[in-house]
């Protein structure tokens, strides 16, 4: 056959690892898709809509490593690049690809269908720059593999997301093939001068202070630290804490681990070993009004040393250009056979509450918040990832046990409420050998439920805890209003409606324990679909932490204009 631009592009998602790749089909991007399904071993996996693609794409990224979306030009593209901008704050390299208008169609003065009605297309480009790592624009065949090993390569290296404009009539057009993947996947080694200067400089912080402690932030992940912060933890012996948004990122059953940093609303005697530790190594955090609960828990000044990406700062010096793995690498052989800076570890074993046992509920009383909890905890297994929704679900996850291996999943950057029904997919798809448990609001699965009909379609044994207080219960605790209520559906009997004829998806409501017990039974036999489990409990019923919390945002959100 005729090598073009669409195998190009198609082999090489497949170098980077893609298995598969989500897609709505459009006028402009169906010759483009044509292309991709001539790939060997990448599958495309269709969407019900242009968001929920992107947050596929996300979801199968943070499985997975990257994940790709292809959508049509405009109509579709500015709906995904929602998500692209999810993808962009949670550091997560997705490349969305668009097909767009034919070559010849630029600067003809055309007006043409799925624009704003203008001749000038490249609105979309230009959007696409602010919410991208790299963007290109492909209308020509020549330019093909510069364009998209360019994007690609950003992306990695990054670990944001990417943007591929590629006209109809180009995609289907003859093309070289690529070489060899290292030509994307390689990466510019750290600076050994400043690596050295950096280390010095981290070693000299940690020599001056007693009782250090490490803060674990979101970024770890995407800085493929994880197991290097495990190393270092053990070299220094001090406590290890983590962000709320990276829980699950350090093992919990690490003998240092102390729990979720988080202010007032901090893993019990977790904010208190941090506040009596006189230094703090933050890896790869994220302070936002959000995680520094409206800005009242936010390390700063001279005990602080900030160890990121690609960024380190102590001492009063910043250093750039060395990577973060390489920087802890050093530091771990030039800490080695020192003492221990365990005075935190010894503190935090003195001042630490014993774990109160969870009590069971009457399971013929009405279920509550704790008791649905205490279930889902019983689930969690070292291969099961759990994908919670903004809200409560952030909180009840933050107070979960779990097993090395297991996950969780956050968006608490973004933030964007029904994120989690279409990530929820594309994590399953890119994860089928775990257990994947989604914790979902009410007023959030109302955004992106139909993706709930592809789980059915390819028969993903997804559980959904889909909790039914019949609002926006986050946004309660931050601000109430009528605008807070939302129409009630019959969520369970949703499952009926996406299996049609030919799914095996089931869905359960529980309004008591007996019955959220029965249908997690059912949902953990069910091999060939996903079970939605509705849980029906009071509207106020939620964790005390998400009212402290809503309480300080509420508090940062209404601070008075400052006087210039």
């Amino acid at each position: 056959m005729t090598y073009t631009v669409g195998h190009y592009l198609g082999e090489r998602l497949a170098q980077i690892g893609l298995k598969d790749h989500f897609a709505v089909a459009g006028d402009y991007n169906l010759v483009l898709l044509d292309q991709l399904l001539e790939i060997d071993g990448l599958r495309q996996v269709y969407c019900c809509n242009e968001l929920n693609c992107g947050f596929s794409a996300e979801g199968y990224a943070r499985a997975n490593g990257a994940g790709a979306a292809v959508v049509t030009f405009s109509v579709g593209a500015l709906s995904a690049l929602n998500a692209i901008g999810g993808a962009y704050a949670e550091n997560l390299p997705v490349i969305l690809i668009s097909g767009a208008p034919n070559s010849n169609d630029h600067g003809s003065g055309h007006i043409l269908h799925h624009t704003i009605g203008t001749p000038d297309y490249g609105y979309q480009l230009e959007i696409a720059k602010r919410l991208t790592c790299a963007a290109v624009s492909i209308t020509s065949a020549g330019d093909a593999p510069v364009l998209i090993d360019h994007a690609i390569r950003t992306a990695l290296r990054e670990k944001k997301p990417a943007y591929i404009e590629i006209a109809c009539n180009v995609s289907s057009q003859p093309c070289p093939r690529p070489g060899p993947a290292g030509a994307i996947l390689a990466d510019a080694p750290s600076d050994p001068d400043t690596l050295k200067l950096a280390i010095d400089e981290l070693a000299d912080f940690i020599a001056a202070r007693r009782k250090p402690i490490m803060l674990v932030g979101s970024r770890l992940r995407a800085a493929g630290c994880e197991d290097a912060a495990i190393r270092l933890a053990d070299t220094l012996g001090c406590v290890v804490t983590t962000m709320a948004a990276a829980k699950s990122f350090f093992p919990e059953d690490h003998p240092a681990y102390a729990g979720t940093y988080w202010g007032d609303v901090s893993s019990p005697g977790a904010q208190q070993i941090f506040d009596w530790a006189d230094g703090v190594l933050c890896l790869t955090p994220v302070f936002n009004d959000y995680s520094t609960v409206g800005w009242t828990a936010w390390p700063r000044g001279d005990n602080v040393a900030l160890m990121d990406t690609r960024h380190i700062a102590a001492g009063g010096k910043a250093f750039d250009g060395v990577h973060l793995r390489d920087v802890i690498e050093g530091l771990i052989a030039r800490l080695k056979g020192q003492p221990k800076k365990d005075a935190t570890l010894v503190e935090y074993r003195r001042i630490k509450p014993p774990e109160a046992p969870v009590a069971v509920a009457d399971p013929s009383a009405p279920l509550v918040r704790a008791e649905m909890a205490r279930q889902i905890q019983g689930l969690l297994t070292s291969d099961t990832s759990v994908i919670a929704e903004t809200g409560d679900s952030w909180f009840n996850a933050m107070q979960m046990k779990l097993p090395r291996g297991a996950r969780v999943e956050l968006e608490m950057q973004w933030g964007h409420i029904g994120w989690s029904v279409p990530a929820t997919f594309g994590y399953a798809v890119a994860a089928p050998e775990r257990r994947i448990i989604a914790m979902i609001g009410d007023g959030s699965f109302q955004l992106t439920a139909q993706e709930v009909a592809q789980m059915v379609r390819l028969k993903l044994p997804v559980i959904i805890f889909l909790v039914n207080n019949r609002g926006y219960t986050i946004e309660v605790q931050i601000h109430d209003g009528p605008y807070n209520n939302i129409k009630n559906w019959d969520y369970a009997g949703l499952m009926n409606v996406f299996n049609a004829e030919d799914g095996h998806g089931k869905g359960f409501r529980a309004t008591t324990g007996a019955e959220m017990e029965k249908a997690i039974a059912a949902a953990v036999a069910n091999k060939e679909g996903p079970t939605l489990i509705e849980c029906v409990i009071d509207r106020d019923d939620c964790t005390s932490d998400l009212i402290s919390w809503g309480r300080r945002v509420a508090t940062a959100n209404a601070r008075p204009p400052a006087v210039r």
